[in-house]
């Protein structure tokens, strides 16, 4: 089974998709195989991350912010503003894709496991994810 989704950004962050991508595996009634999930950008990335409590989100976000600063002097890339090369870095040095165990019809996550769309950009956008699950 292979479909899309569009996930609306309004800010940097992360997003859990989580839920979609279970409703997804469970309407699929595969009962064991993999699904991938890939995202159709370079300034925006998909992570597994603690999802019971925003203050790991949060130090996630302002590690990413001081580990990979905007508006570095040493860009040439700045023609998609002072947060552009900044977001293709933090893209590179995370995921474009995952793929997750499905087990039992459901993801094989663990119980403070969730999936996230890592927004890099200060003003979001509409993002776009291809997904794929098969046996």
């Amino acid at each position: 089974m292979v479909t899309t989704l569009d996930i609306h950004t309004h800010k940097q962050g992360l997003y859990d998709i989580t839920s979609y991508l279970r409703t997804l595996v469970h309407g699929s009634e595969i009962e064991n195989g993999l699904c991938t999930v890939f995202i159709q950008h370079t300034t925006a990335s998909l992570i597994v991350q603690e999802n019971s409590g925003a203050s790991a989100q949060f130090d996630l976000e302002h590690w990413a912010q001081r580990l990979v600063p905007e508006k570095d002097p040493a860009y040439t890339h700045t023609v998609e503003g002072p947060d552009g090369m900044s977001a293709h870095l933090r893209s590179v040095l995370t995921n474009t894709s995952l793929s997750i165990p499905v087990m039992n019809n459901e993801l094989a996550l663990g119980d403070r496991q969730g999936i996230f769309v890592w927004e890099h950009r200060r003003v979001g956008t509409s993002r776009h994810l291809a997904i794929d699950i098969r046996p």
